[in-house]
């Protein structure tokens, strides 16, 4: 897997954390750059720990799957995906405090990177370079959360629902793409 799709799964993933850091920014009056920070660090890191913790879940099995491990790969991504561009036309909204202590943050952070638990375990079935992928994943996440505190602040919810959806779609494209690549139909 390339920089570059690392790069794409990165944001896609970092979507759920986008949209609920945008809710966060919104939920307080006077924004700091602690607020962001918080986010930033919290989404990050947990974007960053789940698809490890799959990955190491899922090695224990790769040796299994490794002729379609790119079917694994695909199917969890093009779930994982399919459920984000569901959830973007839900009317359930998440009730955000203006609460930044790890009691407030840390559901969420788990909550918006429980769908990364899965990559990991299609990192493992791909044999992806998992240091590469999570750094990627966590970095990624961090300037999105922190980025989506200060728009949240700005601008409201209004790009919530399109962020997830940018999110899922991008991550189903790139579960087509590997598996299009197992396949020896794409190559690049």
């Amino acid at each position: 897997m390339s920089l570059a799709d690392l790069f794409i799964i990165a944001v896609g993933l970092s979507m759920d954390a986008f949209a609920v850091s945008i809710c966060k920014g919104l939920s307080v009056r006077k924004l700091q750059l602690r607020h962001a920070l918080i986010c930033g660090v919290w989404f990050g890191a947990f974007q960053a720990l789940m698809p490890l913790l799959g990955y190491w879940l899922g090695s224990g099995v790769a040796g299994i799957i490794g002729s379609f491990g790119h079917w694994v790969a695909f199917a969890l991504l093009a779930l994982i995906g399919a459920n984000m561009v569901r959830e973007s036309f839900g009317d359930e909204e998440e009730e955000v405090t203006p609460d930044f202590s790890p009691k407030a943050m840390l559901p969420l952070a788990v909550a918006t990177s429980i769908d990364a638990l899965a990559v990991g375990v299609s990192f493992a079935a791909t044999g992806t370079d998992i240091v590469a992928a999570v750094s990627f994943i966590g970095v990624t996440t961090f300037l999105l959360s922190a980025l989506g505190v200060k728009i949240g602040n700005l601008f409201g919810t209004r790009y919530k629902a399109a962020a997830e959806r940018a999110g899922g779609i991008v991550l189903i494209l790139m579960g087509l793409k590997i598996l299009l690549e197992g396949l020896g139909i794409l190559t690049l």
